[in-house]
């Protein structure tokens, strides 16, 4: 999975398009709103003594660079000295990435908003930050477990027959005799407590808090999904290596999994919530009204539309999950 996505010709290791022939959208790419709500939390943050008017705000993986976009542009809309008293980062590991996120922001802001690029969180440290990323955890390499049997990939075949000390252990902590065990976690949540002296860290995934009983591995490719293990009698089998680095892969979250990674580095855990019911929370509805009351209805219809796909109740709305954390 590492190779597959970021090895040399990966597929996160070029830009990629959101469209017909790119990317799934994503709750990102959905509705301005999305940053809108994280940018009203944040002024909350602010104003609650926890974030000072220099802090940090960083995005961990921002890909096409809208969302911090977003929330600049509603820090703006809503606090608009904010804009100019704090920073701007993002984590971003891939040259050509930082160049479409910076060419974004020059196009969206000119100059008035200043943004920083480091390929990791160890790159940086600062006093008070606040860190958010969107569907980051499942993106983490991850080995195959299955009965007591870590697999090995030769030549595009999945074998079940390596014995993995640290995978079983894990796999016997959540209660998997199969599935995906993340890698990474622990070293992720390290390098973000070292990283800034007090910090909130929010981030929005697909997944539950304790481990699925199987297998949730699958391929997203020209706008389907297919599952990593389809029988090869299946009408939409596609030969693995035809997929290989030239299509997303990802699974499902054990959340449990990353909330003892983040206790570990001594980050207390907040809180964990389906995405809907955080995004209310945190005042959707409220901007919403916002724009209800100053912008034409047609405008106002259309933002509604888009904001529905994040906030109504429906089982991929359900399964998109919010967890936070903080390090005071």
């Amino acid at each position: 999975m590492t190779e597959w996505l970021y090895g040399e010709d990966g597929y996160y290791a070029t830009y990629k398009n959101i469209g017909k022939e790119g990317d799934f959208y994503t709750a990102v790419s959905t509705s301005k709103f999305f940053g809108g709500t994280i940018a009203k939390h944040i002024i909350s943050l602010v104003d609650e003594g926890f974030l000072a008017q220099d802090a940090t705000i960083c995005e961990i993986g921002a890909h096409h660079g809208y969302f911090l976009a977003d929330v600049c542009e509603f820090l703006y809309t809503l606090r608009p000295a904010l804009l100019s008293s704090f920073n701007f980062v993002i984590i971003e590991r891939f040259e050509d990435l930082q160049k479409q996120q910076r060419n974004y922001f020059e196009e969206s802001f000119g100059d008035f908003v200043k943004l920083t690029h480091y390929k990791a969180l160890s790159e940086m440290h600062v006093k008070n930050a606040f860190f958010i990323a969107n569907e980051i955890f499942d993106a983490f390499p991850c080995e195959l477990y299955f009965k007591g049997k870590t697999a090995r990939v030769q030549e595009h075949n999945v074998e079940f027959d390596l014995e993995d000390a640290w995978v079983e252990q894990k796999a016997k902590k959540y209660h998997k005799d199969r599935g995906e065990i993340a890698v990474g976690y622990e070293e992720f949540a390290a390098e973000m407590a070292a990283a800034a002296d007090k910090f909130e860290f929010m981030s929005f995934d697909y997944g539950e808090m304790q481990a699925r009983p199987d297998f949730s591995l699958r391929i997203y490719t020209k706008h389907k999904v297919l599952p990593f293990f389809l029988p090869a009698d299946n009408e939409d089998y596609i030969e693995r290596k035809e997929l290989y680095k030239k299509s997303d892969i990802t699974y499902d979250v054990t959340f449990e999994h990353v909330k003892d990674a983040y206790e570990e580095a001594g980050v207390k855990f907040i809180e964990f919530k389906a995405q809907m019911v955080a995004l209310v929370d945190m005042g959707i509805l409220d901007l919403l009204e916002m724009l209800q009351k100053n912008a034409e209805e047609k405008i106002y219809k259309q933002e509604l539309e888009k904001a529905k796909m994040l906030i109504m109740p429906n089982f991929l709305g359900e399964r998109f999950k919010m967890i936070r954390f903080r390090k005071a």
